[in-house]
């Protein structure tokens, strides 16, 4: 598996992004020094396309993958490819509080520790569905990693879209996310531009 080993918050920095999008708490000091060239057109769409695949951890060819499955569903490409991206099961554990990060989601869905509707899933990139229900094994509940990510994320709000039972450590989708109520600093218009070329 491709592994990018750029520090989050240098990449942070050169994509414009704010570190707590992806549940750091750091704070980068530095400022980006960027000689005062105009961005192109493409250049702009390109940062935005870089910025989603940052914030969601997803390669190229899966993002490609996810842009034409949205392209051939029924409305807007763009919200569609946004909510794709937001129903991703390493995505959803981070929302409903059961992750400090969305890379530490990935792992533990890699590391077998999660059920969907009953059923064990080890694949980060599943799209879950209204009303699927999302927990972490029975075994692994009483671990200290759980009990310290529930210290860490116990003041992030879950999204309305999700229900969330920290002492459970259990979740209901209750429907799929509209693009409103996805607070991610992506501009989606951008990234349709760049694929429609």
């Amino acid at each position: 598996m491709a592994v990018n080993r750029v520090p989050v918050l240098k990449r942070c920095r050169s994509l414009g992004l704010e570190p707590t999008v992806l549940g750091y708490d750091k704070k980068s000091r530095r400022e980006l020094k960027r000689s005062n060239r105009k961005v192109s057109e493409y250049g702009l769409q390109l940062r935005e396309k870089q910025k989603a695949k940052f914030i969601y951890g997803v390669l190229e060819k899966p993002f490609r993958n996810y842009y034409k499955k949205a392209d051939r569903m029924q409305g807007q490409t763009g919200t569609n490819l946004m909510i794709m991206l937001e129903t991703r099961l390493d995505n959803v554990l981070f929302r409903l509080g059961f992750a400090r990060t969305r890379k530490e989601a990935r792992q533990i869905v890699d590391h077998k520790h999660v059920l969907v509707n009953g059923k064990q899933v080890n694949i980060p990139s599943y799209l879950v569905k209204a009303g699927d229900t999302i927990e972490i094994k029975e075994k692994c509940k009483g671990s200290v990693r759980y009990k310290e990510i529930l210290e860490s994320t116990g003041g992030r709000l879950v999204p309305e879209w999700l229900e969330a039972d920290p002492e459970a450590l259990k979740g209901t989708v209750k429907e799929l996310p509209t693009r409103e109520v996805i607070d991610v600093p992506v501009n989606e218009v951008l990234i349709v531009e760049l694929y429609s070329k």
